[in-house]
């Protein structure tokens, strides 16, 4: 296993966002990742094809980070860590 799988099964709260499509995945991450402590991990499962950028950007613009991004069958998986405060 290398050091990015290891995430995907490391993670503090769980989102599953399928069947929505932008803009409620990020805005849902973005609620749930308030409720989290500096440091933790958020996984969010997400349907829409269009979320990676999404992501990318949302991780960007609020400083949290995106460990990692991946797609399986086209489903979608985040880990995102909260920056610290």
């Amino acid at each position: 296993m290398d050091g990015l799988e290891k995430y995907m099964e490391e993670f503090d709260e769980e989102l599953d966002t399928s069947g929505l499509n932008c803009p409620m995945p990020i805005l849902k991450a973005k609620k749930a990742i308030s409720s989290l402590s500096a440091g933790q991990i958020l996984r969010v499962i997400s349907t829409d094809p269009g979320s990676l950028k999404d992501f990318q950007a949302f991780a960007k613009q609020t400083g949290h980070e995106l460990l990692e991004a991946r797609e399986d069958n086209s489903i979608f998986f985040y880990l995102l860590k909260k920056r610290d405060s």
